[in-house]
């Protein structure tokens, strides 16, 4: 990625700061990341007991919190990066810095965990895993979404994402892509039997979204596109699970 004068690696966590302006921006680079907390957040039940805790993943700029708020959770944030914690802690969000791979939070202190567009930017997503299974109390609920390490997945997110004005170059390694049944047996080995199914936003709307984009600023912003169930897992997909007792 190059920008404000430098380039990075992919998958440089440094990125966050440079866009940290774009958080916030419907219609910025971080667009479908909106688009993908609305689409975790239905999978979150209301909470079922005073006082239930939330943790966020890679929480970035507390973009799940809107779609949290009535459920009844306090919600907590973890994330690397300063600028992003700023932010989501000016939307309500608990913000800790701290890793996703090293949580520092006690055993069996969550409710839900939530790691959404996480997974596919660590360097060693099944410590990531066993973290967010570590934080849920039995009965608790993992809800995940990530990248699949397909051929096709690889295309799409980043030799075709990546061209798009939409997407930030360099914001994904393909390399650190999740393959989904190697996550399901991962989750299940730390006690939470994970169900997937596939998503991808609704084509329709993708599509009239772009071509607001491609115009520009003039006339107002119209409905962001949703995102949907897909029967394949092969690109885009969802995880929800609960913790055994």
């Amino acid at each position: 990625m190059r920008d404000a004068g430098r380039t990075l690696p992919r998958n440089d966590p440094r990125q966050y700061d440079d866009l940290a302006g774009e958080w916030w921006r419907p219609d910025g680079v971080f667009a479908m990341l909106h688009w993908l907390a609305e689409a975790r957040a239905a999978l979150v039940p209301a909470a079922s007991r005073p006082g239930a805790l939330l943790v966020d993943l890679g929480c970035g700029a507390g973009l799940l919190a809107p779609h949290l708020a009535g459920k009844g959770y306090r919600h907590v944030g973890v994330d690397l990066t300063f600028s992003a914690l700023e932010q989501a802690a000016a939307h309500g969000v608990t913000v800790v810095n701290g890793d996703a791979t090293a949580v520092p939070l006690a055993d069996g202190c969550a409710d839900v965990v939530a790691a959404g567009e996480l997974l596919e930017h660590v360097p060693d997503w099944r410590r990531a895993v066993a973290e967010a299974c570590r934080l849920l109390r039995p009965g608790g609920l993992l809800v995940l979404d990530t990248l699949n390490d397909t051929a096709v997945s690889r295309l799409i997110a980043v030799h075709i994402g990546e061209r798009l004005p939409t997407v930030p170059r360099g914001i994904h390694d393909p390399r650190l892509f999740v393959d989904a049944r190697a996550l399901v047996a991962e989750c299940a080995r730390h006690g939470v039997e994970l169900r997937l199914r596939g998503v991808r936003p609704q084509l329709t709307g993708l599509l009239a979204w772009l071509a607001r984009r491609v115009r520009g600023a003039a006339g107002a912003p119209g409905p962001a596109p949703r995102i949907v169930p897909t029967w394949s897992t092969a690109v885009l997909y969802q995880g929800r699970g609960v913790r055994r007792g």
